[in-house]
């Protein structure tokens, strides 16, 4: 048991005192300030086709504990699902497999890192949706109950089962990092999918967010006392102008006994998850791994030396007959290579989901290619622009890289050129179309959001030393383009961005970006 305390706490306290975390957390208190909208705001997060709950205890209670439960749901787990890879990353992993600790407790032990980094951005949501009340509550009176009971049975156990899904993808898929987040929002998608279903359970039992059993009771409840016949309840950040609404009095759930001993079902799931997964846990022992690979590299370099020596008398060799060194100091050999670099990270299948996309943007209609296929197929190469700049860190070469001829003139612009490149090209097919529509401001805004992308990807890859802060943030860039958020439209595929005022914003963030990308690597090189 003192093995587990310590490498949960080393673990939790590695992942909080990182500035990613940090940024992170205080994004999470703005969107939870954000959970329960002034009068005044053009959004919503609760749509009932015209009606509102009056902000009193039980509404603002419940809305930012099921919102807090589904939205961090929605991006946690990208936030902890690198739990194991930095153990095989920094060799700790090899201590770890050394020591009496099973794979079911060191698997545990990761999950319960997991979730307690969830858990204090809960816990910190709870304090703010508490102040939001105070804030803007309506003379009602407070009653703790409806703040504690919906983290309870909401998020509580909903980010138990994400925290050990995140443990199970690393196990089973390893480095595969962004074939996890396909997996994972998939079966998101396809659990939103189960209780949104008309007929679903009345209980909530199958439900691990909770959301079927709240939105039900407040249609039955607009049903019951103005005679209307309103199937669902939207969620999210909806964006509806300034809408006039309908307001009711809504007092809470009635908490039933199966649906309080369904949570501790779902808590037994991920336990469960976290015992299979141990199982198939490879221990940090790639000896078997290794040793193929050495054999098919030996194998190899037979043949070459083979053929060589059938070529080349190694005791014939004159360094006068070699060809003479070459310098190059230009800037295109380190664009080539790191493009080459981009294109050959991770799976070759993933190209064949990316160029399915990018042929699919010629045919679709022009409004979906540019709103929602394009989007998804930039953030497809989160992994890649995630470690644009920080591979150095990561494989520890850095102390080379930054003492290199120039790494501010040379290395760090063919980083960004390499990844800007990549964009454009995958952004070609909605840029012709839009060239061949004589649409200017649509390939200007294109353009601009490809350099956007690219310079926050290198920003905070310098700024916080690592990629999760990247892989979030995108995340939620991409959810809300999809979603159509004004702000957010960093492509321009909205027609009001079709403009030079939003065209002028985008330039003047990317010239800004790369002022403060460029300070912070020149502080870094000159105090390595």
């Amino acid at each position: 048991m003192q093995y587990l305390y310590n490498i949960i706490k080393a673990d939790y306290l590695q992942r909080t005192r990182s500035y990613s975390f940090l940024i992170t957390l205080a994004v999470t208190v703005f969107m939870a300030y954000s959970f329960v909208p002034p009068d005044t705001a053009s959004y919503t997060t609760l749509s009932a086709l015209g009606y509102k709950g009056v902000y009193n205890s039980a509404w603002v209670g419940y809305v930012s504990g099921i919102m807090t439960s589904f939205m961090l749901s929605f991006y946690g787990f990208l936030l902890v699902n690198s739990g194991i890879k930095k153990d095989i990353e920094t060799e700790v992993g090899l201590i770890i497999a050394t020591t009496p600790v099973t794979n079911f407790k060191y698997l545990l032990s990761k999950q319960l890192s997991n979730y307690l980094v969830l858990l204090t951005i809960t816990g910190i949501t709870f304090i703010v949706s508490i102040a939001v009340f105070l804030v803007r509550g309506t003379d009602q009176p407070f009653i703790l109950g409806n703040f504690v009971f919906p983290y309870l049975f909401f998020a509580i156990p909903a980010l138990f089962v994400v925290a050990a899904l995140a443990v199970t993808a690393e196990v089973f898929l390893g480095k595969r990092s962004i074939l996890q987040f396909i997996i994972y929002f998939l079966l998101f998608g396809i659990c939103m999918a189960f209780i949104n279903e008309k007929g679903g359970s009345d209980t909530g039992v199958f439900d691990p967010f909770g959301l079927s059993l709240m939105t039900k009771s407040i249609t039955q409840h607009i049903n019951t006392h103005f005679n209307e016949d309103i199937k669902s309840v939207s969620f999210g950040f909806i964006f509806n102008g300034h809408k006039t609404f309908k307001l009711f009095a809504w007092e809470g759930l009635n908490w039933t006994p199966i649906f309080i001993f369904s949570r501790l079902l779902w808590i037994g799931f991920g336990l469960g998850l976290i015992y299979i997964s141990s199982l198939f846990f490879h221990r940090f022992d790639f000896k078997q791994a290794v040793t193929i690979k050495k054999k098919k590299l030996q194998s190899a370099s037979a043949v070459s030396a083979t053929e060589a020596g059938q070529l080349i008398d190694p005791m014939r060799i004159s360094r006068s007959v070699l060809p003479a060194l070459s310098f190059n100091y230009g800037i295109y050999p380190l664009i080539k290579t790191e493009f080459l670099l981009l294109i050959r990270q991770g799976n070759k299948w993933l190209w064949l989901l990316n160029a399915a996309l990018w042929v699919a943007m010629f045919v679709a209609p022009f409004k979906y290619a540019y709103s929602y296929l394009l989007p998804v197929l930039l953030f497809l190469q989160v992994t890649r622009w995630s470690e644009l700049v920080t591979k150095e860190k990561t494989n520890r070469i850095h102390y080379f890289a930054y003492a290199s001829y120039k790494p501010l003139q040379r290395m760090l612009p063919a980083q960004i050129m390499a990844g800007i490149l990549l964009a454009i090209s995958l952004s070609l097919p909605v840029i012709i179309r839009s060239i061949s529509t004589s649409n200017l401001y649509a390939v200007i805004g294109l353009l601009n959001g490809a350099v956007l992308i690219v310079l926050l990807a290198v920003a905070l890859g310098i700024l916080t030393g690592g990629k999760k802060l990247f892989e979030v943030f995108f995340f939620l860039l991409t959810y809300a383009v999809i979603n159509q958020v004004p702000f957010a439209d960093y492509l321009g595929s909205l027609p009001d961005h079709h403009a030079p005022f939003f065209i002028w914003i985008v330039l003047m963030m990317n010239l800004t970006l790369t002022v403060v990308l460029f300070i912070a690597r020149r502080y870094q090189i000159r105090h390595l």
